[in-house]
């Protein structure tokens, strides 16, 4: 995600905050958010696949998702 979006996201938290946000800024901070989630989501996601757990007796095993 760009950083322009996050410092958009922490401004409407701050203004959230301080005096309300309008429905517009809501809606807009709402999509955001979830922008950023499904961002951080992918990003952790992508580090598992690429994870293996080193067993005591030397095996490996590669991380899966449960489903």
């Amino acid at each position: 995600m760009e950083q322009s979006k996050i410092d958009r996201i922490n401004f409407l938290a701050r203004k959230s905050k301080a005096e309300g946000l309008t429905e517009e800024e809501k809606a807009e901070q709402a999509t955001l958010r979830r922008e950023y989630i499904d961002s951080y989501k992918r990003s952790l996601e992508a580090q598992l696949s690429n994870t293996s757990i080193l067993y005591p007796d030397g095996t490996k095993k590669k991380v899966t998702k449960k489903h």
